[in-house]
């Protein structure tokens, strides 16, 4: 079966297109297919805001993580600061302004990319970042639109903060081999040294991060719509009648990408060890592939409400990437009112204890299915209630994006920014 391309596939794409295009780097005219953008452009008066604009090509109708948080940010800029004009660049089918705030840039889809474009042009990016000027950009990630705001940010006199929300190297080599470690990282830390700063969403991405020679960071934990995603939005014997299962079943959750990294097959293999009355929901990680018998897989969520509900109609989540860098799913589970599963190790690790959940000593099938098996001995309720409360105190939008408008702040300010300021 033709599998979606992964993040690491993306990555070695876009590096090398980065790299063809380099030395013939120069800005182009301003042709008639950016008339649409220019629109977009308005006069502030100073001391009015500013105006931020976030680029990535992280960002597809069934992306994940990435696009979440962007799309809370817009929402609590519009509530909270709208002294603030955000523009999203994106990839699209065509270059035009798209929405109010939303500008794409035409790339080329991927074949089996579940949605995900691939921008070539770097030229292309670089000119429609220029044409907006921003006061401050950005970046989510170092392919071809990170590379495009360093060098507007350079030419417009602006800082330009990466926020790393992957890491390459990791990914290169689980999906290509140790061989692609190496050249992955040398290019990945090259780029995030040349940012004026650079956010981590994890304290085991910012050790990454210094590897890498990086000493201008922050740690940034992302939030959670403690409002949307909330326990109140269950309906458990609905679900449970819907998906046709036994009232008995102990219903596990897993929510994102059919990908490598998350590895679902030791999900389910941990479900299939431990059999009746354990069962594994996955949502939109491969609604066509026949997992198990003891799996249900259902197509990816558009609706944020529809989601929440889904997760709030479950027992606990299960969660296997002992690699993830943050976990925005681990943290919309804990929301719903769901214990989690999951690895002690990487940014999941930092999230979850055995207040709100049970870590897994490994991801293998019986390492997941013992700390299963111990969260299920336990008093559910008590431990469901916790996961809510810790989401509630330590996880809401407002501190991630309050300690982020700050940094955009002093950066545009010319203000000195400590080393690792922006603990959540």
């Amino acid at each position: 079966m033709l599998r979606p391309a992964s993040q690491a596939e993306l990555f070695s794409a876009a590096a090398s297109s980065i790299i063809e295009r380099r030395s013939g780097r120069g800005l182009e005219g301003l042709p008639p297919r950016y008339e649409n953008v220019l629109r977009l452009g308005g006069e502030r008066e100073p001391g009015e805001g500013f105006h931020l604009i976030d680029t990535t090509m992280m960002y597809a109708p069934r992306s994940g993580g990435v696009k979440r948080y962007l799309m809370a940010k817009r929402a609590w800029l519009a509530r909270r600061r709208r002294d603030i004009d955000h523009t999203l660049v994106v990839p699209g089918a065509r270059t035009r302004a798209e929405a109010e705030g939303v500008v794409s840039i035409s790339a080329a889809r991927l074949p089996f990319g579940n949605g995900y474009r691939m921008p070539a042009s770097l030229t292309k990016w670089e000119t429609v970042l220029r044409i907006l000027e921003p006061d401050v950009i950005e970046a989510g990630d170092v392919f071809v639109p990170g590379h495009a705001a360093l060098y507007a940010g350079e030419a417009l006199g602006v800082p330009v903060v990466g926020f790393c929300h992957t890491d390459a190297a990791a990914l290169a080599a689980l999906h290509f081999g140790e061989w692609a470690e190496a050249p992955t990282f040398s290019f990945w830390a090259q780029a995030y040294q040349r940012f004026d700063h650079v956010v981590a969403p994890s304290r085991h991405m910012a050790g990454r991060l210094a590897e890498a020679g990086v000493t201008r960071m922050s740690i940034q934990q992302l939030g959670v719509d403690t409002d949307l995603f909330h326990p109140a939005r269950g309906d458990r014997a609905r679900l449970i009648r819907r998906l046709g299962l036994p009232a008995n079943t102990r219903l596990l959750v897993f929510a994102g990408r059919p990908a490598r990294e998350k590895n679902i097959e030791s999900m389910v293999a941990a479900v299939e060890r431990l059999g009746a009355p354990y069962r594994l929901l996955l949502v939109g990680a491969g609604k066509d592939v026949t997992w198990s018998p003891r799996v249900i897989s259902l197509d990816f969520e558009r609706d944020p409400v529809r989601l929440a509900g889904l997760l709030a109609s479950c027992d606990a989540a299960l969660h296997a990437n002992e690699n993830e860098i943050f976990g925005l799913f681990v943290l919309e589970a804990m929301a719903a009112g769901l214990p989690v599963v999951g690895s002690r190790r990487g940014g999941v690790g930092e999230l979850i204890d055995e207040t709100v959940g049970q870590p897994a000593d490994n991801v293998e099938p019986a390492g997941l299915a013992e700390a299963i098996d111990a969260l299920f001995r336990r008093d559910l309720s008590a431990v469901s209630a916790a996961a809510r409360r810790r989401a509630e105190t330590r996880h809401g939008w407002d501190a991630t994006f309050e300690a982020l408008t700050g940094l955009y702040e002093r950066l545009i300010d010319g203000r000195a920014v400590e080393s690792l300021a922006l603990t959540a």
